[in-house]
């Protein structure tokens, strides 16, 4: 069962997440604003020691593909389009925890210190623990909409966000041959995926085999925070000296986990 914290507790600890819309959605801004914040929240109440330092989210229609800008608004807020438009719920979910991953792993705390600019060979890591925190916020708005919907007459829609993110985990379970273990297969393609991070079908089978550790423990959501500050040396870094580098920037009791992190994906640190 996933640890949640009270609507009471966030607002007590200053948590809540400020978003303005910059784009028409065809939908009514409230309710976009609604879902976005629930998104926000699935995975932001379990990083109780997260600072922002920017006043808050714009969040605009991209006509091309989700992003995470790495420049700030002139009003220093962090921006972030989606291609969703309408009342697509469940797509709006799945693009912006994605893109919420990015920014706590680009622009949480002291932003300045990641080197989010130059080239990293694990940046299909990155991605694929975006896709992770997709699936993950699905997952828990799944369960908490049943009782705890933006809307009472929106509970019903628990349904389709669980559904969705099932749908995500079912096509991952295909493309994992039959009789090959998951590091096996990773050994093989992760020279694929570092010429290029974005190969959704390979992000979501690696997301799909992190899932269950974010799920035992939601406060390693926290950890992705120190996934970009390591040391700055040469981006050709293996994955292990990756890893190794994220677990050393990261505070002890976080330090576990990435350790867990590692193993499932083959590495001994």
């Amino acid at each position: 069962m996933l640890q949640t914290l009270s609507a009471a507790e966030l607002t007590q600890a200053g948590r809540k997440i400020d978003i303005a819309l910059a784009s028409d959605f065809q939908a009514q801004p409230a309710d976009v604003k609604a879902v976005l914040n629930s998104t926000a929240e699935s995975i932001w109440q379990h990083c109780p020691h997260t600072e922002w330092r920017v006043p808050g989210f714009e969040i605009y229609h991209s006509p091309d593909y989700p992003i995470t800008v790495f420049d700030h608004r002139p009003n220093g807020r962090i921006a972030i389009g989606v291609t969703t438009q309408g009342t697509y719920w469940s797509q709006f979910a799945f693009q912006f925890s994605h893109e919420f991953c990015h920014a706590l792993a680009g622009h949480s705390n002291d932003w300045h210190k990641t080197w989010i600019r130059t080239k990293k060979a694990n940046m299909w890591l990155e991605e694929s623990l975006c896709e992770t925190a997709s699936l993950f916020a699905l997952r828990s708005m799944g369960q908490s909409w049943k009782t705890k919907a933006p809307y009472p007459n929106w509970a019903d829609y628990h349904k389709s966000l669980t559904q969705y993110a099932q749908d995500r985990l079912d096509e991952a379970g295909k493309g994992l041959p039959a009789g090959k273990t998951f590091v096996n297969w990773l050994r093989e393609n992760e020279p694929s995926m570092r010429e290029n991070s974005v190969i959704r079908e390979k992000n979501t089978i690696v997301a799909r085999n992190l899932l269950p550790l974010f799920e035992k423990n939601p406060s390693g959501w926290e950890a992705v925070t120190y996934l970009n500050l390591g040391k700055r040396r040469d981006p050709n870094l293996t994955l292990a000296q990756h890893l190794a580098d994220w677990r050393a920037a990261a505070p002890n009791e976080q330090r576990a986990f990435i350790t867990e992190i590692a193993k499932a994906l083959g590495v001994t640190l």
